[in-house]
């Protein structure tokens, strides 16, 4: 099974940057890139332990589906999706949300495999780590961006 790691520090508290990571719109605005879209599930508002979504984006020129179940929470430090359905043969992320000074230490851990045995290991391995590393960056930063203007904006006086 392949692993990423990713973590970055945000300004804002972890319930904040767990309410984002499980809403919606954001996790939509944070794949524009892929043209992402919910196709089953709740189309709005925030996920929660047991919600399953199918979203579908286009990946390599081809529109893939992907659907996954919300399958563990404990708000607001930690949740994990796992794979129901898609061209994965397993996927699992957990998100982890830790207080520091300041804000929230934000880490991803995400764990894919995907069929085809040998084969399968070796795209994993050559291929769609870095291609996976580099989508979850880009959400990542999205996400980041909007909690630190969002709690910018709540603590900056509004000038008459």
């Amino acid at each position: 099974m392949a692993r990423i790691e990713l973590e970055m520090l945000v300004q804002a508290p972890p319930a904040a940057c767990y309410a984002l990571a499980l809403n919606v719109q954001a996790h939509l605005d944070s794949t524009q890139q892929t043209g992402e879209r919910v196709l089953a599930g709740p189309p709005s508002g925030q996920l929660q332990l047991g919600d399953v979504v199918t979203w579908e984006g286009r990946h390599f020129g081809v529109r893939q589906q992907l659907t996954v179940k919300i399958t563990a929470a404990s708000p607001p430090h930690y949740f994990r999706d796992e794979l129901v359905r898609g061209a994965f043969k397993t996927l699992r992320h957990d998100h982890y949300f830790e207080a520091t000074e300041g804000g929230t230490r934000v880490r991803d851990v995400f764990e894919f495999s995907s069929p085809f045995g040998l084969v399968g290991r070796w795209v994993d391995t050559f291929f769609l780590t870095q291609y996976l590393t580099r989508l979850l960056r880009t959400r990542n930063a999205i996400l980041k961006q909007r909690l630190e203007s969002e709690v910018r904006s709540e603590f900056t006086p509004s000038v008459k």
